[in-house]
């Protein structure tokens, strides 16, 4: 990892690391006293060895020259806890896992910056236990894997561009994911894509990074109110940024690879605006831009996948793409808060499921169509929606 600019983190009441109070272990490393806390916590950062951190259980080598026909996904997974529905999962046949955020729960001890410290000692154990969970290791054994991360294994609920620990974050992660020595891990951000299959069965994944580059959401001013929740669309022209430059340039210049079926991963969802959670459109302009990428670099096949809700969920819409536009949700694997369910969003294909979940994108290359699956914790399917090439600018 390549520790980046830090020069938000006095805004958190972290300048005390560069001052004589500063922890010994800040600032008794080297000679002389850092002229920043952003100094401090990069000379800190760099001393760190990635083979100090957790490392996830040995994984299988991705398929890149084999056509996909089944991928699964999942997301909202407590590590502390039995995971049924991920040992469910393990039993499944699919030529990859999609893990795309909240993997573990790394910040429940405190879930605003005062109580983080530079060390992110429970995400670290997060991970360690995640490793030596059996269920863990059985999907890791048997499915080769793609992964993104979301706020808890972040290391801060709802957190963003300003979370002062973030670079170390990225470095726990991608040495988790055993990323650090791809192409991942020589630039800041967690985001990265892969192509599978020959031509014609082409299927590019794109792991979107919605955190490190992510500027402040607006707060609600209704706390609590359906479909006002915590936060609220911003004003058109706020200058919010989801992605981040760098990113969005890598997005442009991704979707004019070649691919016939392109999934775009995003830990929190796209289409939707009837929930005031986490989502893109509570930054509406961003969210037209990614629409407007895909219209402008002509990318066919384009589907999005996402986590986050605790609520399964499928979306399909007119209008924003130059084709339908289809959404899956799984979320969550064993952190569910309900049974049912009242929210509905325009764009819904049926209701949302909040028991414990899994998705499957079922992909038939001949029958030229693709469907999208949630099944429950025993494997059943609950919620399908079967889309046809045709209808997603898939020649």
């Amino acid at each position: 990892m390549r520790l980046s600019s830090l020069a938000v983190i006095g805004a958190f009441g972290l300048v005390s690391c560069a001052t004589q109070s500063a922890p010994p272990v800040l600032s008794d490393l080297f000679e002389g006293e850092p002229e920043s806390a952003v100094e401090a916590l990069n000379r800190y950062y760099a001393t760190i060895n990635p083979a100090t951190l957790p490392q996830a259980p040995e994984g299988v080598s991705l398929p890149l020259t084999e056509p996909l026909t089944r991928v699964l996904l999942a997301s909202c997974n407590d590590e502390e806890q039995e995971s049924p529905t991920l040992a469910r999962l393990a039993e499944e046949e699919a030529d990859l896992f999609l893990m795309i955020g909240d993997n573990v729960y790394g910040d429940r001890d405190g879930r605003d910056y005062s109580n983080n410290q530079p060390e992110l000692d429970e995400l670290r154990e997060s991970f360690a236990d995640l490793a030596n969970r059996a269920e863990f290791q059985a999907v890791r054994a048997k499915f080769p894997m793609m992964v993104a991360w979301d706020d808890h294994d972040y290391g801060v609920n709802d957190g963003g561009k300003h979370f002062p620990f973030r670079d170390y974050a990225e470095m726990i992660h991608e040495t988790f994911w055993g990323l650090g020595d791809e192409d991942v891990g020589q630039w800041p951000g967690t985001y990265y894509a892969r192509t599978f299959g020959p031509e014609g069965q082409r299927v590019q994944v794109i792991m979107l990074d919605t955190r490190f580059f992510r500027s402040d959401l607006t707060p609600t001013d209704e706390y609590g109110a359906p479909g006002k929740e915590r936060y609220m669309p911003a004003a058109a022209g706020s200058y919010q940024d989801m992605l981040g430059s760098a990113q969005w340039t890598w997005l442009q210049n991704r979707l004019q690879d070649e691919a016939d079926l392109r999934f775009i991963v995003s830990s929190i969802q796209v289409l939707p605006t009837a929930h005031g959670w986490e989502s893109w459109d509570k930054m509406p302009d961003e969210r037209q831009r990614l629409f407007d990428m895909v219209k402008s670099t002509d990318a066919g096949g384009v589907v999005f996948l996402t986590g986050d809700r605790h609520t399964g969920f499928i979306y399909e819409e007119a209008g924003v793409l130059p084709y339908e536009a289809n959404e899956l949700t799984a979320s969550s694997l064993n952190v569910s808060f309900a049974s049912e369910t009242e929210e509905m969003d325009k764009r819904q294909v049926g209701a949302g499921f909040p028991p414990e979940n899994y998705g499957v994108v079922e992909i038939d290359w001949e029958g030229r169509s693709l469907s999208f699956l949630l099944k429950d914790r025993e494997g059943q399917t609950v919620r399908q929606n079967d889309i046809a090439f045709g209808d997603i600018g898939v020649e």
